[in-house]
């Protein structure tokens, strides 16, 4: 089965290229496409978090993994598949992350920790209810925490 989806909007940011880390406090801009209304924006400024789901469109076709590797090819970390990373080279290229809600002006929604580069296609935009977070505490692998240390870093 295949599905088309086209993107709802794009997104306007300094970064041009893909980087690992030091997303934190950039702005980023989503603009809808012509085909939406400017009103499916109206509310979203009175969330404070948006779930931001985009297309790593800048991935390669013969990059794409859809097995096990060492996440950031890091033989330090254990071989993991790819669903048990937040790689940009997975198999639908479908990036997701939640961002701070800066404000909607017009057709525009201004987000803080979007982590993704200048043109990336926008898919969807979703709200962030506390009731879709977890509902207990989460866990990780030590390796998963060591990856993101300087993720949301400034830099």
């Amino acid at each position: 089965m295949t599905y088309i989806v086209e993107p709802i909007a794009f997104v306007t940011a300094i970064r041009k290229t893909p980087e690992d880390d030091n997303w934190g406090g950039e702005t980023a801009e989503i603009t809808l496409t012509d085909a939406m209304d400017a009103s499916a924006l109206a509310g979203v400024q009175d969330f404070s978090h948006v779930e931001v789901l985009f297309v790593f469109n800048q991935v390669p076709e013969d990059k794409i993994v859809t097995g096990a590797r060492h996440p950031r090819n890091n033989p330090a970390w254990p071989k993991v598949g790819i669903f048990a990373q937040r790689a940009k080279n997975r198999p639908n290229r479908i990036g997701s992350t939640i961002c701070k809600v800066l404000g909607v002006e017009g057709r525009t929604l201004t987000v803080c920790e979007l982590d993704a580069i200048d043109g990336t296609p926008v898919l969807d935009i979703k709200p962030v209810l506390r009731e879709f977070l977890p509902r207990e505490a989460s866990t990780q692998p030590a390796w998963a925490t060591e990856l993101m240390a300087g993720y949301w870093s400034v830099r």
